[in-house]
């Protein structure tokens, strides 16, 4: 007998046999023989009923997840002597590690020839593929050493348990007792971030801030939101006597983009999200495109098909999100009376949402130098257009923004670009909201 890739000799129980253990666990089985000199001769063992309850305890106690449903272990007479035999069985639920290691090279290994040897982070990876599938917020996490301060915090505030029986149920421990990259997500120790930048004027050239997020998505959320507000700065108009005070993005919209590029960021893929604000916009762009079969056409439709649904299922629990695929539709409903409107983006591998500021006035440096020579005549023209306006609001007590485009023969966008100019002149006054908005004149 020799040792080779699957047999492995122990002159005496030591230890170390969980290096075999394990590497036989993670590559194709084998046997281990404790009771054999290197050299293939036979030693043997005193007590094998004690060396097998050593080995099947140190097993137990050493290796995760739990090894020992592919671990048999009996005694075989060898030249009159008693052999004890750990026969091991190539595992279901791949990566096996060391306890006090981790899933990292140091705490896995693998049989190369005739020896137990570290793995590399590569093979550990695709180890996980095989055994988790393709789901990332499924497979286990590399990091077992979690923390949850943050989470714990979260789920307490809104009165609802997050205690191990939670966990399981939310996916966050594996039917094997091992955290999925869902609880990496959640805990303190998540990898993925999120970057903000704050820009001078529409292009990305001079920076005014930044700031980079790390910690539980949940702090993320947070911190990110209440980062974004600090640049959503509100504007008053006094359209009659009262004063009308608008953001400049709307509060729901920047809530609803921000959970959109957290629910349905493709984690497996480097890279933060990233959120930059400009003195017009704010763009959101998160990593993973769209999910494969989905169009952009359907998401706007409020087609739902979650990357990552246990993720979502959180948010769904903790009451941040109301319902799947509605995201989209709430953003474009708070721009509804806006002459502004959301643009979404998609590319293979990433997805953006920008946000308008609906309070932006482009400075007259920023316009085209043709547009400024014909400005006075544009001038001219934009008030005969009022005069109009003015004329039909004095036969009829309420008009509509139809009314508006067929007495001016003009696309919808003019003509609620002229109805936003003549409100904020205290000429116009709305009525109604929706499809029943009107307007009056203001006497």
């Amino acid at each position: 007998m020799l040792e080779n890739k699957t047999v492995e000799f122990k002159r005496q129980y030591v230890d170390d046999i969980k290096y075999a253990v394990l590497a036989f666990a993670n590559t194709d089985g084998g046997k281990i023989y404790i009771g054999i000199n290197d050299d293939g001769s036979v030693q043997g063992v005193e007590n094998p009923d004690a060396v097998m309850l050593q080995a099947m305890n140190m097993i137990r106690d050493a290796i995760h997840p739990d090894v020992t449903v592919a671990v048999a272990c009996d005694v075989e007479s060898m030249q009159e002597k008693n052999v004890v035999v750990l026969t091991v069985q190539r595992g279901t639920a791949r990566p096996y590690y060391l306890a006090s290691k981790g899933i990292r090279p140091a705490g896995v290994y693998v049989r190369q020839g005739a020896s137990s040897v570290p793995a590399s982070e590569t093979a550990i990876l695709q180890m996980i593929k095989e055994t988790s599938g393709d789901s990332y917020e499924e497979s286990r996490s590399l990091n077992q050493q979690l923390t949850f301060e943050i989470a714990d915090a979260y789920f307490a505030n809104t009165n609802i348990p997050f205690g191990e029986a939670q966990k399981r149920s939310l996916r966050l421990i594996n039917a094997d007792g091992t955290y999925s990259n869902l609880a990496m997500l959640l805990s303190d120790q998540c990898i993925a971030s999120i970057k903000l930048a704050v820009f001078e004027g529409s292009h990305k050239t001079v920076f005014h801030d930044r700031r980079e997020l790390h910690g539980s998505l949940l702090q993320q959320l947070e911190d990110a939101y209440a980062y974004i507000n600090q640049f959503n700065y509100t504007r008053a108009e006094f359209p009659g006597l009262q004063r009308v005070e608008k953001r400049n993005y709307p509060p729901e919209a920047v809530r609803e983009a921000l959970l959109n590029s957290v629910i349905h960021r493709d984690y497996g893929i480097g890279g933060p999200t990233l959120i930059s604000l400009f003195d017009d916009r704010i763009e959101f762009v998160n990593i993973g495109g769209l999910v494969k079969g989905m169009s952009l056409a359907d998401i706007q439709l409020g087609v739902s098909v979650l990357r990552n649904k246990n993720l979502a299922n959180v948010f769904y629990r903790l009451h941040l999100v109301e319902a799947y695929g509605t995201g989209l539709l709430k953003i474009h409903e708070c721009y509804a009376d806006e002459m502004v409107k959301p643009k979404i983006e998609v590319t293979d591998n990433a997805f953006k949402i920008t946000l308008p500021n609906v309070n932006f006035v482009p400075a007259k440096s920023m316009l085209p130098s043709m547009q400024l020579a014909d400005e006075r005549e544009a001038d001219k023209k934009q008030q005969e257009r009022v005069n109009v306006v003015l004329d039909l609001a004095q036969k009829h007590s309420q008009i509509t923004r139809n009314m508006i485009e067929n007495a001016l023969q003009v696309s919808t966008s003019t003509a609620l670009l002229l109805i936003k100019k003549m409100v904020t002149l205290g000429l116009l006054a709305k009525d109604g909201s929706g499809r029943n908005l009107s307007y009056h004149l203001v006497r």
